[in-house]
């Protein structure tokens, strides 16, 4: 079984962007609800379905298929709510890669980090461009971003 083991931050000013590779990403979601998702995703060059299972403290079951991106294209049509798009940058930081999304259209202003770790008690360093922990805030789950936007949350509660 897959597991994904993953904390995720909010970043603060942009030393973050000093030696990032950015890709761009469009994925939308077949289904969602109950703690599960089934995403499509085109990520540059190539495409994905993920399954996803509910969150159990920082991990979840995950299955990644990779597919063609013709399909992924046409599948896209079929999801729910709008498209997520965005910029994923890639960081090495210490012993960890961290994944930086910088989402466009509804989400525009929305920046998170995230890190995948091979088990919950990991240590981790945490690079000086973190800001706070959002992991197990469920508004920060890219499924919920295409419900709810990040342009419509009222920013004193972000």
């Amino acid at each position: 079984m897959g597991i994904e083991i993953e904390r995720k931050f909010l970043t603060k000013g942009d030393d973050w962007r000093l030696g990032a590779v950015a890709t761009p990403y469009v994925q939308g979601y077949l289904t969602r609800g109950r703690g599960r998702t089934v995403r499509i995703r085109i990520a540059g060059a190539s495409a994905y379905l993920t399954v996803k299972g509910p969150v159990s403290g920082i991990a979840r079951p995950e299955y990644e298929y990779s597919i063609p991106v013709a399909d992924a294209r046409e599948m896209l049509h079929l999801c729910e709510g709008p498209l997520i798009e965005k910029n994923r940058h890639r960081i090495q930081h210490g012993h960890h890669v961290w994944e930086v999304d910088e989402f466009f259209g509804d989400n525009a202003g929305l920046i998170v980090a995230e890190v995948e770790l091979s088990s919950p008690d990991e240590p981790l360093t945490i690079p000086f461009w973190i800001d706070r922990e959002v992991t197990g805030d469920p508004r920060y789950y890219n499924s919920n971003l295409t419900v709810h936007p990040f342009g419509e949350w009222n920013p004193q509660t972000v």
